[in-house]
């Protein structure tokens, strides 16, 4: 009956509008539209104007003037013609010039209800008045506020061309987006390319509706993301070294989707200059990278007075590769490199983790598996520098082949169980090292290639595992290992040499290295018998635990060693009372060196695992169990010489490690030698325990470390886990390396602008805990060292927008406060106001800066910075 209803309306609206003269192709009507366009909703189209119907709608009624071919739409009225669309309380259209009109009413309150709303590709516009010709696809707009990604524009006048292009008449600009802005640009004429710019004449800063003496000639804001080449402008920093100076300032420049090139320069008022090339790269499913060449030349006192002037030329190079894994499957090539002079972070970095970090390191890898075969390669270069005492150590080429564990014995089709000869397996390791150990001021001269080592080490290890004793695995096995040198050292006591530092001579070690070919090896058979203990401990059924499980996992082994390094080994003096110490002519060397002396005896060791079961409080019923780790793991290792003439014991290793209530983590390890020493050092031939005393034995070296963190919940979380997750799936693997490590540098520039004020607090503790007490030769004797370290971090909100912030930590070796970074950040809705102070320290620091929060506006920053340096 409906349907009937609806066919009877439209076709005495057709009997109308054909007695009244129109066309009767004017009228289209869907099949099916009876079903799914409301009772006052046509789709009409004139083939004398245009060509695509215009669908139209309205909440209230629908008024058709039909010999003024006109529409009126009331109560949310809706015109939808090709992309474009028009929503507005009241609707105008003329049928005859294809002119549609939008306005919007005041209710009884006297309050705007219905403003119109211009929809066209994705572009919205809202408005009190709008004219639109749908032929010409001309639109003039009255009092409208229009949304260009980040930014949001009003315009008293505007004008819509048929390329989409707008022409503004008395504008505003402003990332704020409050009904009445906290500020904004003031501009008389504006224009907008949609989906590219937003181009202003003169223009000038309001505040809080208050103009500022702030002008500014013209104004280019880009409205789309990707790349476009451009100027970069510097920031304003003062500098105690260097003066007054402009920084980070230079040009973007687009070379494609697969290249880009940033340079940035900055100049100082004292002469100083710095300059900075950022290429990067990428491929789709392929790789992507990016390199920073920076070069900075810092000048120091009056150039006119040359006793006290002095220059530092310093550089730095980054590179950053990584390659899809699905672009080569088996095969991967990576790199990360941060290589530069000792001196760079000295005069050009002041950022808080940079300071208190002063090694640095590169490493370059590529790697092949053989698919359907047990071959491994990998090859790479490696590099760490001390930026402290300039040492740099440099690996290359590196390189590592395997032979994954292959089953000579077993068949290719297994039957029943196996064999216990078919369990024996064998695999192949060999590793080829080359490295060279120098101070960076002899980086690419000779003695450089003079202090490289090379060396190679072959391992063949032979295995098998069998169950003895259902319980019981048993686990006989035999290694062999060939180490290869290009040099040996030879040291010797010389009563006649100076001690380094010293004008006397009171003696000291003499080394000679002598290049050739060595080789020693290393052979060793063992069988090795391991099980797993369970003990439990039940408590009664009215406590909050329920019970305690220890798990013990003791192995013991027995194995043979052959001398086969003897020739290499000898007693070296190292003092002038005449202590000796056995060393090897290998010492130091980059593939290790093989133990002296035979072994045969016994190893063991015992791995315990404690953790208890309590009733968790969540459930209602009081029944529901929850899993508590006690210790993860705490053991003991060590051996026993049987064909030793003497120091048969070895030394004790112990290890713990817990993370308690999944908040504080706790690792300590450490060695006890249970031999006695006499009053030089030395170690005798007797327990410690038969001196009386109940101890395994003397403390050698032991470290312990404590790490948590405290914060209180983000009601956010979730929206910024998906935030995070959208921006990697947008950015991929194409995503610009050196435009991240640049935002990364500005964090830890400036890590007040870029607090969390969702998270009312948060506080991340850490302590370490080091001691050594051992005979080290080249320093004359027992060397006892103890540090100790405590840092910490975090921050708390005064008010929902403020908030404090303080990285620092305690050095109680020296007993003096580490590098310290404070921080005081307030959120201003559309700006950050931060204040960074380092209050003490050889590099000090205060900075007040009113940066901007919108992207499309991050050059829009106040900064006020002094750096002070103390040498």
């Amino acid at each position: 009956m409906k349907i009937l209803c609806q066919l009877l309306s439209v076709l005495l609206i057709a009997l109308i509008l054909i007695a009244a003269g129109v066309p009767h192709t004017a009228l289209i009507i869907s099949p099916d539209a009876l079903d799914s366009l409301p009772a006052d909703t046509l789709p009409i189209a004139s083939p004398d104007s245009m060509d695509a119907p215009i669908h139209y709608k309205a909440k209230d009624s629908i008024v058709m003037q039909i010999p003024k071919k006109r529409i009126l739409l009331y109560g949310s009225g809706d015109t939808k013609y090709k992309e474009t669309n028009i929503t507005a309380e009241r609707i105008s259209f003329d049928q005859e010039n294809g002119m549609v009109e939008a306005t919007k009413v005041n209710d009884t309150a006297g309050k705007a209800i219905g403003r119109p709303v211009m929809t066209d590709n994705g572009q919205s516009f809202e408005s009190d008045t709008m004219q639109f010709n749908i032929t010409t696809r001309k639109a003039k707009i009255y009092n409208t506020r229009s949304v260009y990604g980040e930014g949001f524009i009003t315009s008293q006048q505007s004008k819509r061309m048929p390329d989409n292009t707008i022409f503004g008449f008395k504008n505003t600009f402003t990332t704020c987006d409050l009904d009445t802005p906290h500020f904004q640009f003031r501009a008389r004429k504006i224009k907008v390319i949609p989906d590219k710019l937003v181009i202003s004449g003169p223009a000038n800063l309001e505040i809080e509706g208050i103009p500022t003496p702030l002008f500014i000639p013209f104004a280019i804001f880009p409205i789309t993301q990707g790349q476009r080449s451009g100027i970069l402008p510097p920031q304003y920093v003062v500098n105690q070294q260097k003066g007054i100076g402009l920084e980070n300032g230079g040009y973007y420049l687009g070379l494609g989707d697969n290249f880009d090139l940033t340079t940035r320069i900055d100049l100082y008022s004292y002469g100083s200059w710095g300059i900075k090339a950022s290429p990067t790269y990428r491929k789709r499913y392929k790789y992507n990278g990016g390199f920073n060449f920076d070069f900075a030349n810092t000048r120091f006192g009056d150039p006119e007075v040359k006793s006290e002037f002095s220059t530092s030329k310093d550089f730095r190079v980054t590179w950053n590769h990584s390659m899809d894994s699905k672009a080569r499957p088996g095969v991967n090539f990576g790199a990360a490199v941060n290589f530069g002079t000792s001196s760079y972070n000295k005069y050009n970095v002041f950022d808080y983790n940079t300071r208190v970090n002063n090694n640095i390191g590169s490493s370059i890898t590529f790697s092949k598996t053989w698919q359907g075969k047990p071959y491994n390669l990998t090859m790479g270069l490696n590099h760490s520098q001390n930026l402290s005492t300039r040492d740099v150590s440099i690996s290359f080429p590196d390189a590592t082949f395997t032979v994954n564990t292959i089953y000579p014995f077993q068949p290719k089709e297994m039957v029943g169980a196996p064999k216990w000869y078919e369990k024996i397996g064998i695999s192949y390791n060999t590793i080829l090292r080359n490295q060279a150990n120098f101070k960076d001021s002899l980086f690419g001269k000779q003695a450089m290639f003079d202090a490289m080592q090379t060396g190679m080490q072959h391992n063949i290890p032979i295995s098998f595992s069998i169950p003895v004793f259902k319980t019981f695995t048993l686990s006989p096995g035999i290694n062999y290992t060939e180490y290869w040198y290009t040099k040996k050292l030879i040291r010797k006591w010389d009563p006649n040499k100076k001690n380094l530092g010293s004008d006397t001579a009171g003696g000291a070690i003499d080394t000679t290295y002598i290049p050739g070919f060595y080789s020693a090896r290393d052979i060793s058979a063992s069988m090795s018998l391991s099980t797993a203990m369970y003990g439990m401990y039940t408590f009664n059924k009215n406590s909050k635990i329920k019970a305690i499980r220890h798990v013990m996992r003791p192995t013991m082994s027995v194995s043979y060693r052959p001398d086969l390094s003897s020739q290499y080994y000898h007693e070296l003096q190292y003092n002038k009372e005449g202590d000796k110490q056995m060393v090897s002519d290998f010492d130091g060397a980059i593939i290790g060196v093989p133990s002296p002396g035979a072994f045969g005896g016994i190893n063991f060791g015992l791995d315990n695992n404690l953790e208890m079961k309590v009733f968790s409080k969540k459930d209602t019923t009081g029944r529901h169990e929850k899993k508590i780790k006690l210790l993860d793991g705490f053991g003991i290792n060590g051996s026993y010489n049987l064909v030793a003439d003497s120091f048969k014991l070895s030394t004790f290793s112990l290890y713990a490690r817990t993370n308690l209530f999944d908040k504080l983590n706790i690792s300590a390890s450490g060695n006890l030698d249970p031999y006695q020493i006499d009053a030089r050092g030395r170690r005798l031939d007797k327990y410690v325990w038969q001196q009386g005393k109940i101890s395994l034995g003397r403390l050698t070296n032991a470290s312990v470390s404590l790490s948590t963190s405290f914060q209180s919940k983000d009601a956010k979380s979730k929206e910024k886990e998906q935030k995070i997750d959208s921006l990697g799936n947008v950015q991929g693997a194409d995503a610009a390396f050196a435009a991240q490590q640049r935002q990364l540098q500005m964090v830890r520039n400036n890590p007040g602008e870029y607090v969390d004020f969702d998270i009312p607090w948060r506080i991340d503790l850490s302590y370490s805990l080091s001691y050594t007490n051992t005979i080290i030769p080249d320093s004359g004797g027992v060397v006892k060292r103890i540090t100790q370290y405590v840092s910490f971090n975090g921050d708390f909100s005064l008010t929902p927008k403020w908030k404090i912030g303080l990285n620092s930590g305690f050095d109680f070796t020296n007993m003096q406060i580490a590098y310290t970074n404070m921080y005081i950040s307030r959120d201003l809705h559309d700006f950050n106001l931060s204040i960074n102070l380092i209050p003490f320290g050889t590099y000090r620091q205060f900075s007040f800066t009113i940066s901007a929060k919108a992207s499309i506006l991050k050059d829009l920053r106040l900064n006020r910075s002094r750096q002070f340096y103390d040498q």
